[in-house]
This record gives structure tokens, sequence and C-alpha cells, in this order.
């Protein structure tokens, strides 16, 4: 062989090799400085719920933590309606990129959109990074109302056609637990003049303001409006320490009913199934970043202050809980129909 053309070939390989390891290394440097570059710019923070309510609440005084975890500001929108059918289809609808974070009472709310909203979206088309707020309902009467207990407010809805009002969010464990009332005391549902609220916050202040009779609802959020009310039941197997009430089963003992204890609200923050699919990496550090606010002593005093819950399940086991709370309520969707 020719040393020109032994040459030109040593050399051609030589440039091959050289152009390929230029590409491997740019590869290599430009893959975890694509992953390291999320976000780039403000996260959008999809609240299921008007402003006022818990959900609400959490998702603004965790923001400001998250923002100063994850390195970018962070916008929080309210989108209620139709029992936060309303968010769901706009976090569904918009680029699953990571840059849209589903903040929500999601159950039983989710579930109940599916189950009687007529939703054509699944509890599976959701990821959920993290439960971390847990709460029992109480059922309570306008301190005003007259109503001292559970069998007087039932009996006067029973022999008041129409008179007694309620307010519930619809969707809500409160809302299925007050049809479970009147179905077990076998009293007609139409007797009850029942207000529903796409927030719990304009449920709250029904009841307080008079508008309403009573409210059935999460406890944890209406310490606000305590010395507007009457505890008559909380939605629970035992007492707790902050109301001083009855659990549900134990003030209808008169009445010689039971209901079954409704698993309470759920709150957390979720992306879309397909962003964790797609950008498992990016799923990575918003969970990584909710975890690390949560670890923090001045977010724990803060959430504390606010009587909000702050604990770190993380996303195994909050899909699970998400499952688990859908086969629950399938049961019993029917009373909301």
């Amino acid at each position: 062989m020719p040393n020109t053309y032994r040459a030109s070939l040593s050399l051609t390989m030589k440039s091959l090799l050289v152009g390929a390891t230029a590409t491997i290394a740019a590869l290599a440097i430009a893959l975890p400085a694509a992953a390291e570059d999320f976000p780039s710019r403000p996260l959008n923070m999809v609240v299921g719920f008007g402003t006022g309510g818990s959900a609400d609440r959490l998702a603004r005084i965790m923001s400001g933590p998250l923002s100063e975890e994850i390195g970018v500001p962070i916008q929080v929108t309210n989108r209620p309606g139709a029992g936060t059918q309303v968010a769901s289809n706009y976090v569904l609808n918009v680029p699953d990129d990571g840059y849209t974070v589903y903040a929500s009472t999601f159950a039983p709310y989710l579930t109940n959109s599916i189950l009687i909203g007529g939703a054509e979206f699944s509890v599976d088309d959701f990821s959920y990074i993290n439960f971390q707020w847990f709460d029992l309902d109480i059922i309570a009467a306008n301190k005003d109302s007259g109503y001292e207990d559970l069998p007087s407010l039932l009996e006067a809805i029973r022999e008041e056609k129409g008179q007694v009002r309620g307010a519930v969010v619809q969707g809500s464990a409160g809302h299925l637990m007050v049809r479970l009332l009147l179905d077990e005391a076998g009293i007609p549902q139409e007797n009850l003049n029942l207000v529903t609220y796409n927030s719990g916050g304009e449920a709250r202040s029904a009841v307080a303001g008079g508008q309403v009779d009573f409210v059935s609802i999460s406890a944890q959020g209406s310490e606000g409006i305590r010395e507007f009310l009457t505890p008559l039941a909380i939605v629970s197997d035992e007492r707790i320490d902050q109301w001083d009430a009855q659990p549900i089963n134990e003030a209808l003992a008169p009445m010689d009913i039971e209901v079954p204890i409704l698993q309470g609200s759920m709150r957390g923050f979720a992306v879309t199934s397909e962003m964790e699919r797609q950008h498992p990496e990016r799923f990575e550090k918003l969970s990584s970043a909710i975890q690390s606010a949560l670890a923090r002593k001045d977010v724990q005093e803060q959430l504390e202050s606010n009587e909000m819950g702050g604990i770190w399940v993380g996303p195994e086991r909050s899909n699970e809980l998400m499952r688990e709370n859908y086969q629950v309520f399938e049961q019993y969707a029917h009373l909301l129909n």
C-alpha cells in the first residue's frame, strides 16, 4: 500500500475518531445541562378552588418556600368550578413540561368529579407528588340556629320540609355525608335545602353569616369561624382535641342509626402522569423541592400557626391513597347523582 494512501487513511480515521469523541462529549455535557436548566422560567400553581378555601391557603403558603427551593417564582392561579373539574381539565390540557403544578384537595373532589361529575379523565391521569394535609369533617350549626345536637337537626329536616338550609362544598366528603345521614335516617333528600359551594371559604362564610343553618365541611380549616358555630359531630370513630364534638355514630345513637366513617380530605400537589413519564428528572426535582420545603423549620412553624398539615408521604404512598379513596367513594357515589 502506498505511503500516501496509508497516511490519508490514517488521517481520515483520526478525524472520525476526533469527531465522534467531540460529539459524545457534547452530548454528555448537553444532557445534564438540559435537566439542570429546569425550571428556567416561573411555575404556574393551579388551585382547584376559589380564594379563601383550605386548598387555596395551602397553595399560597407553600408557594413561597417552594419557590425558594426550586429557584424560580411561582404564580398561584385559581380555577374553581364543577368540583375541581375545571382545574383538572386545564392542567391536563397544558403542555406536560413540569411548569404547571396542580394544588388541590384531591380526595374526595377529584374522585367525585369522575364518579358523579362525568369527567372524562381518571385518577391515573395524574401523578400525585405529595399529600401533606389530611383532615376530618365536622358537622356544625350556626350558633343562633337553635340546633344543639345532630338528632334535633335531622328531625327538623324531617318535619320542616325545605326550611332547613345546609352548606357543603360540591362533591366533598361532607356533601356525601349529609346525603348518607338523610338516607340512613329515612328522610327524603328533597326535604333539605342544601346549598353547594365551590370552595370551603364560601361555605364557611355562609354558615358564619347565618345564610344557612349548618355546614358539613373540613374541621381543620374551620377554626377561624369557631365562635359562630355549635359543633354537632365529628366524622371520626373517636373524639379529637380540637373540637368539643361527639364522634358521629355516638351522636346518632339516640336515633339508633349508624353511618360509615368516610375518609376526609387529602390536600397536596400533583402533575399529570404524562409529565412524569416524559420528564422523570423534572418530576424528581419538583418532588425534592417540596420535600425540602417541608423539612424546613420555618415552613413547619408557618403551617402549624395556620393549623395546616405539613407531612411528607411521597409520591408512591400518595398515589396509593388516591386509588384507595376512589374505591371507597365508588360504593356510595349514587347518593350524589
